[in-house]
């Protein structure tokens, strides 16, 4: 999808933006090219730069007003500037910027799962700045994230939602200010134990990092309770798909009966932050489920069509309730 946008901030007879970007999914850790294209408008006009936002829609607790969504900017890059812009001139700034490692996954084998991700425009000429509509990102999860869902399929999971939750999660190396949670529903050989568990990958260069919560089921003398555990693996994974599987089934194992084994990390707590400003509706992002797993699957069928919609009206009112802008400037074109 492009966007082309009259300049608010200059008037009428302003330039007008259109970025465009490469078709395809991008992965993260990954480049994401493209290219904004510029008209000039009814005068010549000094561009100061051309910035692009990397902007997420995350959840976030509101204390006792329940929770509120809002906008995140967990990236920002610097393609182009400094040049004059003619009356009517037509210019093209391309560009290739990289993802953060910890970048959500938006779909998983073409099918949406409801995350909504965009790339935001901003042109500054002369003194004025003028953001543009979002532009949707589309990014497809890592091979060794894959590798871990198709084996929670082949092991008999389903899949519930997924979300974006603004907060951190303690004793990991999180980098952004949000996290993603794939919820799960058990197989019948855990259902008596467990009623969901969520899943959350942060990813970094070398490594993948996978945290896993399950909501156990309370028992005749005693409540239920959450039980976490995270555990790392390399990019590349152990060799063979059934390593993955075997692999997956063990930590799951861990988790559910409180075994310490095979190098898993200290069980801990989710730190959450609290935001300003942003109510409304969450991101309920699963009735139905979602194609995962090449076999089993995770669960078979489609997201919502109202989550779909839900995403669309997103990108068409262009979302301005922004929470914290998380980013270290990339000058870099």
């Amino acid at each position: 999808m492009v966007f082309q946008r009259l300049l608010g901030s200059l008037g009428v007879g302003g330039p007008t933006v259109d970025t465009v970007l490469d078709p395809g999914a991008v992965r993260p850790g990954g480049a994401l090219p493209g290219r904004v294209d510029l008209v000039g408008g009814t005068a010549d006009h000094d561009v100061e730069h051309v910035a692009l936002e990397l902007v997420a829609r995350v959840e976030a607790e509101q204390g006792d007003h329940g929770e509120g969504e809002g906008v995140v900017v967990f990236a920002r890059h610097t393609v182009g500037g400094d040049f004059r812009l003619a009356a009517g001139e037509r210019r093209s700034v391309p560009f290739t910027v990289s993802l953060p490692w910890e970048t959500p996954a938006t779909e998983l084998y073409g099918q949406p799962l409801g995350i909504v991700l965009g790339v935001r425009t901003e042109l500054a000429v002369a003194g004025a700045r003028d953001k543009g509509d979002l532009d949707p990102l589309t990014v497809a999860p890592l091979p060794a994230q894959e590798a871990v869902l198709e084996a929670f399929g082949q092991l008999g999971f389903g899949f519930r939602s997924a979300d974006l939750e603004y907060g951190r999660i303690g004793g990991t190396g999180q980098q952004l200010p949000f996290y993603q949670e794939i919820e799960l529903t058990p197989p019948p050989r855990y259902a008596d134990q467990v009623n969901e568990i969520e899943l959350t990958f942060l990813a970094v260069s070398g490594a993948l990092e996978v945290v896993l919560e399950a909501d156990k089921r309370g028992g005749p003398f005693s409540d239920g309770h959450d039980a976490l555990s995270r555990f790392t693996v390399p990019h590349e994974g152990p060799a063979g798909p059934q390593d993955w599987n075997a692999l997956v089934d063990g930590w799951v194992r861990e988790l559910v009966e409180h075994r310490e084994s095979y190098g898993s990390h200290a069980v801990y707590g989710h730190e959450s932050g609290a935001l300003s400003g942003g109510s409304g509706a969450g991101v309920a992002a699963g009735a139905g489920g979602v194609a995962v797993g090449v076999a089993a699957g995770v669960a078979g069928g489609m997201v919502a069509a109202e989550v779909v919609d839900e995403v669309g009206d997103f990108f068409e009112d262009g979302s301005e309730n922004a929470f914290e802008n998380a980013y270290e400037e990339d000058g870099n074109a």
